[in-house]
């Protein structure tokens, strides 16, 4: 059962931050989850929500500020906001890598990235996986290079998201973790998809995934599973 680490190991250290993956890595995860966005000059830009407000000490939407004016807003005092680029280099295929989209305008300079890992680093398409709750995005992923794995990201419907899952020949399906039992669970996996629910923490409720036999947990506490 793969453990990934939901923006590196949001539980102890703060969110998507190179700090926050370096945790992640030393509890030894499989994966991590991280969210992207675009800043106004065309960087992709590790961050969950769409504006800096609630994470750092700046203001205003990501998508309008250039990568060195983000650069100048600090998490807990002290931590820059990362790039995809410099995730990728402080992972260096130590364990793969869940990039969820936040949007599909984020879609062509993520394969584009992707793409030059693997042909010009020597890492492999299996260290990649693009997940979004933007089932547009996901599609635009399959048609620019149907060799990077897609996962299928719901809150809501498993049975559309399956259906969807089926027509993109996605890897995966990511459903919020209430959503499953152990019937949807292997009925998922006998069609051929890996499940990797979100985001669970608790004790108690990792546990009862973990016996639906599920494929991955996504949690801020890797330490758990």
């Amino acid at each position: 059962m793969l453990k990934i680490g939901h923006r590196g190991a949001k539980g102890y250290e703060p969110e998507n931050t190179l700090v926050s993956f370096q945790k992640a890595l030393d509890f030894h995860v499989d994966g991590i989850e991280l969210d992207v966005h675009l800043s106004a000059d065309g960087e992709i830009i590790v961050i969950h929500d769409e504006t800096i407000d609630r994470t750092t000490n700046g203001k205003g939407f990501v998508n309008g500020l250039s990568l060195q004016e983000l650069k100048a807003f600090l998490i807990d005092g002290k931590h820059e906001i990362p790039t995809l680029e410099e995730v990728f280099d402080l992972t260096n295929q130590k364990c793969f890598i869940n990039i969820e989209l936040k949007s599909h305008d984020t879609t062509d300079k993520v394969v584009t990235l992707i793409e030059k890992y693997v042909n010009k680093r020597g890492w492999k398409y299996d260290h990649f996986l693009v997940s979004s709750f933007d089932w547009i995005a996901l599609q635009q992923v399959t048609s620019l290079n149907d060799k990077i794995g897609v996962g299928v990201l719901t809150e809501t419907d498993l049975e559309l998201a399956l259906a969807f899952a089926k027509t993109i020949q996605a890897k995966s399906i990511h459903p919020y973790f209430h959503l499953l039992t152990i019937e949807n669970t292997a009925h998922i996996q006998e069609k051929g998809f890996q499940v990797f629910p979100w985001t669970i923490n608790e004790l108690e409720d990792i546990q009862k995934i973990k016996t639906y036999n599920v494929n991955g947990i996504i949690t801020d506490f890797t330490d758990r599973i």
